[in-house]
C-alpha cells in the first residue's frame, strides 16, 4: 500500500511563477524548415529561440524564421 502523499513528487517539481504550455516551434535551420515541440512560459518568438539555441548551441547553426503556435 502507497503510504507517502500522493502529491509530494508533483509538488517538489512544479515551478508556480507562470504555467508551462506545450508550443509548436517552426523555424529554419542553416535555410532548412524544421518543426520542435517545447514546454514554454508565453508563445514568444524570443523565448523560443532561446530554447532552440539550447538545443542547437554545439554547432554553428542560423536559426532564422522562428514563428510559435500552441500544440494541439
Amino acid at each position: 500500500m502507497f503510504t507517502s502523499a500522493p502529491n509530494a513528487f508533483k509538488e517538489s517539481f512544479v515551478s508556480t511563477s507562470a504555467p508551462v504550455i506545450k508550443y509548436a516551434i517552426s523555424y529554419k535551420l542553416n535555410g532548412e524548415r524544421r518543426f520542435e515541440f517545447a514546454l514554454l512560459q508565453s508563445p514568444s518568438a524570443d523565448e523560443a529561440l532561446a530554447a532552440l539555441q539550447k538545443m542547437h548551441s554545439t554547432r554553428d547553426d542560423v536559426i532564422s524564421d522562428v514563428k510559435v503556435s500552441k500544440a494541439l
